[in-house]
């Protein structure tokens, strides 16, 4: 790893830089100009904050920093495979294992709305503030799960779980581009990713000893604590070297003369409060019904299913008409949206992430009840895809870095993808051998690991520094939205298809049970391989699962359109003739 100080290069002798020179006629036409950053006047609080830390940081501390981060995401990746686990179970013991995907999808849509919020407090209060602040989030959220004896508290913890650990991997990613160059941040976002290829085989086999030898909810809690051990170095660095650049006067703090409501009414406004709520529930209306049409007493024409379409499709214009005429500082930038890498970038990975969650969110109860996987096992299976997905990242890093291309990187996952789940139509059934899934996960998890971090850095390299927690938060709210909508189809599948298929399958004497039966895999596991009513159960997955795979699949052409929409950026040539995008001592 080669760590060099960079600083800005006097404008007298920008004209004499040969290599700049020649890079200047060899970038594209289509590449962003990143100059507007270094002439902007205005920088808010926290990113000046984070370029005066990095200038005064040293080789020694920013790789110090580097493997603080690090441990974090592997503490958090271990906390996130061992919850999801053990998941089913929980929600099997309240007997509403079908709803797996309802607090999965409130979650998502949150965390996701909620990533620009975030963005706008890592901005205006510091990195470390909003870093701090997330990891409280998390930590209430599994204290919250470890104590749920209903789903409705499950739900909450679940929800307060997802929006601290996206906000906590968000705001690493914003630190880890804060020191590092455009052109080698994939290697480093990819190093950064590659806990799960530990935490797919230690997750697993974790949850599985806390299930039969403890006890499930331990679990929560005991990665609560961990996660807190690990980030307490994190600040202690950062406060440090956040009071080291104070002394050295390169960061000034200008005190407010606000009073307590008039602060309110300042963040209330600069979060933009209204904005955030208005599309938080409207989303949340508008795709909840998917996963309780089968619990509704009348399904799709229950009333409060009509009143959830309806209100939340009128939240959502009320959102747009709010940013757009109303709205004092607007929450969601639209003006990115005009850019078409930007635009085609976040539609990828919203797309990406619609797919795999319509036939994922129900895969690891697929394989255990299906194939009669142990947890253990159904979850190395599962984790396929996340374990080629971080496998790949350093090295799709290391091209990036050597060619600079970004396109052209992205187009080569085309062909792992759809391969990837395209053939999943033909071969996710009961006797399909389990060899043959893992080969499918690892397909879709190379096409993720390419996808992922791609469109990221094609994010990055379209904005100036000033806008890239920002520009970031933007594209984690497509994934966040895109997932919450494959978790809505895969519940409205789930829900509405799985208790007619069982009813149908079931013998007649066990008819009386379906209800039973759909809501605990524990219930559906009871019955021994080679019984009526497990071959009944079995062939209802069997069927529900190809619906689901067919739906993930009818989506990929999207993705595949969005992905040439970008433009042709070399972020070599890119940062050749318009320099780094921070200051400092950056890898």
């Amino acid at each position: 790893m080669a760590l060099s100080i960079t600083r800005p290069t006097p404008s007298s002798q920008e004209g004499h830089d040969p290599e700049k020179q020649h890079a200047a006629v060899a970038v594209d036409n289509e590449a962003p100009d990143l100059s507007d950053d270094a002439s902007s006047q205005h920088k808010q609080e926290g990113v000046k904050q984070v370029e005066a830390i990095t200038t005064v940081f040293s080789r020694k501390l920013l790789i110090t920093m580097f493997i603080l981060l690090y441990l974090i995401s592997f503490v958090d990746a271990l906390t996130q495979s061992v919850g999801d686990s053990l998941a089913p179970y929980l929600t099997s013991s309240f007997g509403r294992h079908g709803l797996l995907t309802t607090a999965s999808l409130v979650a998502r849509i949150i965390g996701g709305v909620v990533a620009l919020t975030i963005a706008k407090i890592i901005d205006i209060w510091g990195r470390c503030e909003g870093f701090i602040l997330m990891v409280v989030i998390t930590v209430i959220g599994q204290i919250l799960k470890a104590v749920s004896h209903d789903i409705e508290t499950y739900a909450t913890g679940y929800t307060l779980y997802w929006v601290g650990h996206i906000g906590m991997n968000y705001v690493i990613t914003i630190m880890l581009a804060d020191m590092t160059t455009l052109k080698n941040r994939l290697i480093m976002f990819g190093i950064q990713n590659t806990p799960g290829i530990a935490t797919v085989f230690a997750g697993s086999r974790i949850a599985d000893l806390f299930y039969h030898q403890a006890h499930l909810r331990w679990a929560y809690g005991a990665f609560a604590i961990l996660l807190v051990a690990f980030a307490i170095p994190v600040c202690v660095v950062f406060i440090w070297c956040q009071r080291m650049a104070s002394r050295q006067g390169l960061i000034q703090k200008q005190k407010s003369n606000r009073t307590v409501w008039q602060s309110v009414k300042h963040y209330f406004v600069e979060f933009d409060v209204v904005g955030m709520s208005l599309t938080s529930f409207g989303f949340v209306l508008l795709l909840l019904p998917f996963s309780l049409t089968g619990y509704a007493p009348h399904g799709w024409r229950t009333g409060y299913i009509i009143a959830m379409f309806i209100l939340g499709g009128v939240l959502l214009a009320a959102f747009v008409v709010w940013e757009k005429y109303f709205a004092p500082v607007q929450f969601f930038p639209f003006k990115y949206l005009k850019d078409r890498t930007i635009l085609g970038a976040c539609g990828v990975y919203g797309i990406m992430f619609l797919s795999i969650f319509c036939w994922d969110a129900y895969y690891g109860s697929y394989l255990q009840v299906v194939h009669g996987l142990s947890i253990t096992t159904s979850n190395y299976v599962l984790n396929g895809l996340s374990l080629a997905s971080n496998f790949i990242g350093p090295f799709v890093g290391l091209l990036v870095s050597r060619t600079g291309s970004v396109k052209w990187t992205a187009i080569a996952g085309i062909p792992f993808v759809v391969l990837g789940t395209v053939l999943l139509v033909e071969f996710r059934k009961p006797s399909t051998h389990v060899g043959l899934l893992v080969l499918f996960q690892i397909l879709n998890g190379i096409g993720d690991g390419i996808w992922t971090p791609v469109g990221q850095l094609a994010v990055m390299a379209s904005v100036p520094h000033q806008q890239i927690a920002v520009g970031v938060a933007l594209y984690g709210l497509f994934g966040s939205i895109g997932s919450a909508i494959g978790n809505a189809v895969a519940g409205a599948i789930w829900n509405n298809v799985l208790p007619q298929k069982l009813e149908e399958f079931l013998p007649e004497d066990v008819k009386n049970r379906t209800a039973e039966i759909f809501g605990s895999i524990e219930v559906q596991q009871s019955f021994p391989f080679g019984t009526p009513e497990r071959d009944a159960i079995v062939a209802a997955y069997g069927d529900v699962q190809r619906k689901l795979v067919i739906a993930g699949s009818a989506f990929l052409p999207l993705a595949v359109i969005f992905i040439f929409v970008w433009k042709n950026i070399n972020v070599r040539r890119l940062e050749a003739v318009h320099g780094t995008q921070t200051k400092g001592t950056i890898f």
